[in-house]
């Protein structure tokens, strides 16, 4: 069956960096979007960004010009780095895959922005 894996949470000061990375296995994801979307501590689960197929990408407001999703096909494997970070950022993140009616989510991983 589908399985969607995220890596690369953690906890890091304000202003820095971190990459997740989320691998699917069970399905190739040509044909398949794939995305971010976060939940903060008692709050709902919001879209971060996603990125079809052909490469075209979508961005919540609040992450634009500091988070950038990129996808490796061949690797059945989608990335999003994140710079800048701001302690509203800290969140559980989870990847995506989905098309059509079908949506299968990852697990989720730990990011914590704090100084």
């Amino acid at each position: 069956q589908v399985q969607l894996v995220e890596s690369g949470g953690g906890l890091v000061q304000p202003g820095g960096s971190l990459t997740l990375s989320c691998e699917v296995s069970g399905g190739s994801v040509t044909g398949w979007g794939l995305g971010w979307y976060r939940q903060p501590p008692g709050k709902q689960r919001d879209f971060v960004a996603d990125a079809t197929t052909y490469g075209a990408t979508m961005y919540a407001d609040s992450v634009k010009g500091r988070f950038t999703i990129s996808r490796d096909n061949a690797k059945n494997t989608v990335y999003l780095q994140m710079k800048s970070l701001k302690p509203e950022d800290t969140a559980v993140y989870y990847c995506t895959y989905f098309r059509y009616n079908s949506r299968y989510w990852g697990q989720g991983t730990q990011v914590t922005v704090s100084s």
